[in-house]
């Protein structure tokens, strides 16, 4: 039976990095191998281990020369026991030889540690992400996190909701000029409101420092819009007073009411006469009236100059602003929609102005059913060199118009009497709507040259012979239609 020889290292931990072979000096290696060869034979036949004990059956003697050959490779120093083998007390201690490969464990284990340090900082950043993100998200859901005024505001200030403007637009608005203290409360407090997604744009006069539900209850609030103006077609630039003595307000009137505004206790307006006097002096081109309107409106009378280039319908203007940024804004909005109207391209029989002239007539003589009729009983006359005889345009300098003129207006040379003259009026006798533009551009393919209001719902009754007409028109009165 073939006993284990005691290793040197018995008893000793593992260690993970193995001990570095060296190779031994050329002397000793040839003594090593001669040795071995003639001791054990072949290398194929036996293996050899450094710390494997040696066959038993072999003989004293060569346990001795094997004794010896371990003393002389390792420098032992050792007694052995009767069987040829060191004691455990006094074999030395292990001898290991430094490895160059613990200076390259060092930096990999300095580089691992980078790298631990930079997968805890992505960590950390990573947590700092999803606990902004989930702050924010109980923020929506929850309603808290932002800052809100309390009350019903402090000092007046001025809104512009421009179109387009949602409600995230309008609360930015808001938060800039300091009527809530932050855009998200007043899109909280809008929330549960419908009325919030039909505020129009136009001008609201709100305060500073207002909570998120008093800024929504005020712009919800009708009274709250200012600088809101509707014109309605066949307005005339100045007042005019009915045969029931009840007054109409002229454009000018009408302007001067949408700017007045009350900011703090202090009242602005920009009055009816300051906007005919800008008109009257400024450069019409600059206050924006069309390029193909200036020159025939600078040559109008004095207070006229703007007459039927301020189209019909709502306008929202800047309270307490000047006269002048006024009517631009107005003159502006208004080119565009005579532009979508047809003036100047379609313009063809007549210019854009005469057309506009010739729109303002067919607006107050007729209801719009009967537009483009009237507007060929224009167009036939002014062909033919008849005068128009419109009691219209007898009407419009006039500050207390009739349904039918007296003889006496109707003799009165004025730059809009069509009884006492041929062709058209020098200026616009009103606002026209964009139908009568249409209408004025586009008349109907007829032959008349006489229309007069037969029924009580305005509709007219048209012929080509005076006799006919005249016959209409004393049937309508029979009937107390005028």
């Amino acid at each position: 039976m073939r006993r284990r020889r005691p290793s040197p290292n018995d008893g000793v931990p593992p260690d993970d990095n193995p001990t570095q072979i060296f190779e031994l000096e050329e002397p000793y290696d040839d003594l090593y191998d001669e040795e071995i060869e003639g001791d054990y034979g072949d290398d194929d036949d036996y293996g050899y281990d450094e710390y494997d004990g040696y066959d038993d059956e072999a003989g004293d003697g060569e346990r001795d020369d094997a004794a010896r050959r371990d003393r002389d490779r390792g420098g032992l120093d050792e007694e052995f026991d009767e069987d040829g083998f060191a004691s455990d007390d006094d074999r030395a201690e292990p001898a290991y030889l430094p490895d160059e490969r613990d200076d390259e464990e060092d930096d990999t284990r300095r580089g691992g540690r980078g790298r631990r340090m930079l997968k805890w900082l992505a960590a950390l950043l990573l947590l700092a992400v999803l606990g902004a993100g989930a702050f924010f998200g109980a923020r929506e859901l929850l309603g808290f996190g932002y800052e809100d005024y309390e009350g019903s505001g402090e000092q007046d200030v001025l809104l512009h909701v421009e179109q387009g403007d949602v409600t995230g637009a309008i609360a930015a608005k808001l938060a800039e000029l300091d009527v809530v203290a932050s855009a998200e409360a007043f899109v909280k407090a809008g929330e549960d409101d419908k009325r919030v997604l039909g505020i129009q744009p136009g001008y609201y006069q709100v305060k500073t420092k207002m909570s998120g539900e008093a800024a929504v209850q005020a712009l919800v609030d009708e009274k709250s819009r200012v600088g809101h103006v509707q014109i309605r077609a066949g307005t005339k630039l100045f007042d005019v007073t009915q045969p029931d003595d009840s007054v109409t307000p002229g454009i000018f009137t009408l302007l001067e009411q949408a700017s007045c505004v009350r900011l703090n206790g202090e009242e602005k307006c920009v009055s009816a006469d300051e906007l005919r006097e800008t008109a009257d002096t400024e450069d019409l081109g600059e206050l924006g009236v069309p390029e193909w309107a200036v020159e025939k409106a600078e040559q109008a009378p004095k207070g006229r100059k703007l007459e039927g280039l301020i189209a019909p319908g709502v306008y929202d203007v800047k309270p307490g602003g000047e006269a002048k940024d006024l009517l631009s804004q107005v003159l502006t909005a208004s080119a565009t929609r005579m532009e979508a109207a047809g003036l100047p391209d379609s313009a063809e029989a007549y210019d854009p102005y005469e057309t506009l002239v010739i729109a303002s007539i067919i607006e107050l003589e007729s209801v719009k059913t009967d537009f483009e009729k009237v507007s060929s009983v224009i167009h036939n006359r002014l062909e033919i060199d008849m005068p128009l005889q419109m009691d219209s345009t007898v009407n419009y300098p006039l500050k207390r118009p009739t349904l039918t003129t007296k003889s006496k207006e109707r003799d009165k040379t004025t730059p809009w009497n069509t009884y006492a003259m041929t062709g058209l009026p020098e200026t616009p006798i009103g606002s026209p709507s964009l139908e009568a533009i249409e209408a004025a551009l586009k008349p109907a393919d007829t032959d008349y040259v006489y229309f007069v209001k037969c029924e009580e719902n305005g509709l007219s009754c048209f012929n080509v012979d005076y006799q006919e007409h005249t016959a209409a028109r004393d049937d309508a009165r029979e009937r107390g239609v005028y």
